[in-house]
């Protein structure tokens, strides 16, 4: 099999916009030492023969480009002038995600990317086939997987899979989304050349007696306008977002301008989080992540291992389908000890203090003066915020699952499957130990945990976390016995299913 036809000029194009500047270069260069007409017409010939090199690479790629759909493998044949020959087991597929941007919906291409369990970049990548092609490849795949058979009749393609919608994101959800996904990063970025052309132009065009009031309507209008766009561009990302119940996975479609199709695999799924930004929690809300097992593209495309299984619902409905992908019991925390909240608080008054002490160093030193002493008023916000903290932390431990819950301005309850579990590890720092503390933190394969942002049950008595490690050591070793005679009771009737069929 090969790619679309039309892959080729879509690709000069997209790789010669990389190189027109080069060639741009060279030929200007060319003509000034040349000069008069022969110069132009050399600068001509440099632009032809690159753009002509451009192209018949393409070509050249496209014909040295097959790929197989084998009975055990996925074989990829590539490469101009080194050929590489790959053959990915389906068993190591973790995803097929097909992509389309707007030319490319237009041209009825796109891009299928194969991620594969353990890997930090894309497996492979089909740049571009016929959208009918890259369907059919996730679906073979999917079917592959499984073991499933083909259609007895045609004796061509996957049998189609009975699927289930779960979930719909509507127009009002799509709005809420945008709402509560505006963010100021995008101000951080532009922060910086404004420092130091804003208040030259400001001096330069405004009087002195309007320039500050300008310089504060410009912040406020630009912190608007950053909080709008990035809040537009979630909107955009997640817009038309299906999830689908298919057999052994989860499928999703979403996006505007891109559109991301997908598949998330139920047996390599490691956590489900519920995450609920201050925003979202005031109106009722929650979003809905999965993470499966090292695989790459996640994030629909963010490069983490975490897909989103709900972007934004009302928080019950969030919680039924967290339900429905796995069977924990409850949403009910054992919050940590009194004496934890006393360590926030303590933590908190040494940052007032901090910035007290700052200030008024800039006001003893410098010729700076200002009411430094009114940062003390933050000492009244230390409880508040020390409960807080507290108030959002917890953990739940079940025969099957391990839940946690942290954060206040983004409050994550992630719930782990006790067959999933890597390690568990106690961990007590020096400031946790002087109030006889513990964090416990729970390991998976997932990629979560390569960043260090595992399921925690933060500021644990000390005594109670070492018994929690014990407890889930011997619940895990339960629970993969339990999940190794699902999954051969599962296979024995698959194969029954088959041999009937």
């Amino acid at each position: 099999m090969q790619l679309d036809p039309l892959s080729i000029p879509y690709r000069a194009v997209e790789r010669g916009l990389q190189a027109v500047i080069g060639i741009a270069i060279a030929g200007i260069a060319g003509a000034g030492s040349v000069g008069g007409l022969e110069g132009l017409a050399f600068f001509a010939v440099i632009v032809v023969v690159g753009i002509a090199l451009s192209v018949g690479w393409q070509v050249a790629y496209y014909r040295r480009f097959e790929y197989q759909l084998t009975e055990d493998t996925f074989d990829i044949d590539s490469g101009v002038l080194s050929r590489r020959a790959r053959e990915i087991p389906y068993g190591r597929i973790q995803n097929v995600d097909i992509r389309q941007n707007v030319i490319q919906r237009v041209l009825g291409i796109a891009e299928v990317r194969l991620e594969t369990a353990g890997g930090g970049e894309t497996e492979a990548q089909l740049r571009y086939v016929n959208r009918d092609d890259a369907e059919y490849v996730q679906e073979e795949v999917s079917r592959r997987k499984r073991g499933g058979a083909v259609d007895a009749e045609t004796d061509e393609g996957p049998v189609a899979q009975p699927e289930t919608q779960l979930f719909e994101l509507t127009s009002r959800e799509l709005v809420i989304l945008g709402v509560v996904s505006m963010d100021l990063r995008l101000l951080s970025i532009l922060a910086i050349p404004l420092s130091f052309v804003g208040p030259s132009v400001f001096a330069d065009f405004a009087p002195e007696s309007v320039t500050v009031v300008l310089i504060v309507a410009g912040l406020l209008a630009l912190v608007v306008a950053s909080a709008v766009f990035s809040g537009l561009i979630s909107m955009a990302r997640y817009y038309g977002f299906v999830l689908l119940d298919r057999a052994e996975e989860f499928r999703y479609e979403r996006g505007l301008f891109q559109r991301f199709s997908g598949s998330i695999p139920k047996d390599k799924v490691q956590t489900i989080t519920l995450t609920e930004n201050a925003i979202a929690r005031r109106l009722g809300y929650a979003s809905l992540s999965i993470e499966t097992a090292g695989y790459a593209g996640g994030n629909q495309g963010g490069g983490s291992s975490s897909q989103s299984a709900i972007p934004i619902a009302e928080r019950e409905r969030v919680v039924s389908l967290a339900h429905r992908i796995e069977n924990f019991e409850g949403l009910e925390f054992e919050r940590p000890p009194k004496r934890a909240r006393e360590r926030y608080a303590a933590r908190y008054t040494l940052v007032v203090a901090f910035f007290l002490a700052v200030a008024y160093g800039i006001v003893r030193f410098t010729e700076l003066s200002f009411p430094w002493y009114a940062l003390a008023a933050g000492l009244l916000l230390v409880p508040v915020a020390a409960h807080l903290k507290w108030v959002n932390r917890g953990y739940r431990l079940e025969d099957d699952h391990v839940i946690t819950r942290n954060g206040f301005w983004s409050r994550r309850i992630t719930i782990v499957p006790s067959y999933r579990i890597q390690t568990v590890v106690t961990s007590e720092t020096i400031f946790q130990r002087r109030r006889n503390l513990a964090t416990l933190v729970v390991d998976t394969a997932g990629a979560y945990s390569l960043l260090g942002d595992d399921a925690k049950a933060v500021d644990v008595d000390a005594e109670v976390a070492d018994a929690l490690r014990e407890d889930l050591a011997e619940d895990l070793q339960d629970a993969i016995v339990e999940y190794r005679h699902q999954r051969d009771r599962d296979v024995a009737v698959r194969a029954e299913h088959a041999s009937d069929g």
